[in-house]
Order: structure tokens, then sequence, then C-alpha cells
């Protein structure tokens, strides 16, 4: 199924604070980096895409549900927050089970897929774990298969290897190349490499509009990487 995001002209405000202005943007199946300074807006337009907060001006499409439709929105779409938490005491299968029964998943397929799922993300010998034993990066590709689990077209991801370790870093990269070959996962982040590793179109965000739109290859241009191009053009992350 060929999946696309379609956002015309949408704007944010919070009173007299514009966190968004005039975006405009599409996204197609595969991997697609946001990039920008912390506090640019990024996780506003996430949370606007999760239909977890409200526009205020422009349209949004999902699959050509429009975003108003947020019960149907919400069942196209897995969202990995930056700040997502668990239940500690259950164990790990206990909470995709949990999580699995809050998204209508049915028992049956619930069966079915935990299980792949968490052998997907490599933690599939932890599922009498409890929650609170898992590392931050195992705790973060918990949150990957928990996203994932009701087989949505659209996965966000919020500054999801923010304070990993370079290895886990990696490891959580290429989760999300695998997770993004037939859906579409927006990577959102003020990391530069994880965009250059694994995204061929980006987004620069700033001061909530977009500074740039397309391909990774033509906004390096000649500069030697993705962070000597963002460094030269935005003077660098925040």
């Amino acid at each position: 199924m060929k999946s696309q995001i379609t956002i015309k002209n949408l704007s944010k405000r919070f009173g007299q604070k514009q966190a968004l202005c005039g975006v405009n943007l599409t996204l197609t199946n595969g991997m697609f980096g946001l990039l920008g300074r912390n506090g640019a807006g990024k996780t506003t337009l996430m949370r606007i895409l999760a239909t977890l907060l409200n526009k205020t001006e422009g349209e949004i499409t999902v699959c050509n549900i429009p975003i108003e439709q947020a019960s149907k929105v919400r069942a196209l779409i897995g969202y990995l927050p930056q700040d997502f938490t668990f239940y500690p005491n259950m164990t790990v299968y206990q909470a995709m089970d949990y999580l699995g029964v809050l998204s209508d998943v049915p028992k049956k397929i619930r069966k079915e897929r935990i299980p792949l799922l968490l052998s997907q993300v490599n933690l599939d010998d932890c599922q009498n774990l409890r929650v609170r034993a898992l590392s931050g990066g195992m705790r973060r590709r918990l949150g990957i298969a928990q996203a994932i689990l009701h087989d949505p077209q659209v996965l966000i991801v919020d500054e999801p290897t923010a304070g990993l370790d370079p290895e886990e870093r990696v490891r959580f990269r290429n989760l999300l190349c695998e997770i993004a070959k037939d859906r579409i996962v927006l990577l959102s982040t003020h990391i530069v490499e994880d965009i250059e590793k694994t995204c061929k179109n980006i987004a620069i965000l700033n001061e909530g509009r977009i500074v740039y739109h397309g391909t990774l290859v033509d906004y390096i241009g000649e500069e030697d990487s993705l962070e000597a191009a963002y460094m030269k053009k935005m003077g660098g992350l925040h």
C-alpha cells in the first residue's frame, strides 16, 4: 500500500507564540528526516500528526484521511515520543499485551505479533523481564515494538536516539530503516548523523518554518557532510 501524508499551510499558535507557520510537506513510503534546533517546532508538528494537538490553521491528510477524523488517523499511526515511559513493574510481554489492548488489537493477533515484534527489535529473550530492568536502548526498542503492534502505515519517532551510546544508536537506526521498507517513518531529531545515515528525503525546520524540503544529496551539495552543510547554512544546532 502506498502511504502518503500531505501537509498544506499548517500553522500552530499557543496564545501569542507562533510555534509553526505555513508548513508544507509531502511524505511517502520510506525514511523521512525532520531536522532542526531544539525549539524549532519539531515536537509540535509530531504531536499534531499524532492527533495529540489540534492545528490552528491548514490542512493535513494521512493516507487520504483528514486529520480531523482523529480515530481513523490514529489507527494508521504509530508514535514514539521522546519521553515515552512504560509500566515499570510489568514484564516486557505484559506491557506489550496491555498496550495492544489499548490499541484494540484482537487477542489472537496480539499472541501472534508480540513474539515476532520482540524478535524483530532483538528483545525476544527479554519477554519475562520487568520493564524497569531494561537499559535505555532496550526501552527505546520496546517503544518501537509497541508503536507498530497495530501494523500502522505511518511511524513517527521523536528524538529516538538521544542519550543512547554509539553502538545502540546504530542498532536503532538500522531497525528504523528495516521498518521503513513498507511504510512512512518520520524521524525527528537534532542529531545530524541519524538523518544522514538513514534518510534520502529531509526537511529543515527553523523557528516554526520549513527552510528546506528535498533530497539529502541536494542539501549537502558540494559540502563533505550534512553536518557541514547545516553548519554553513544554519549556523549549527543548539
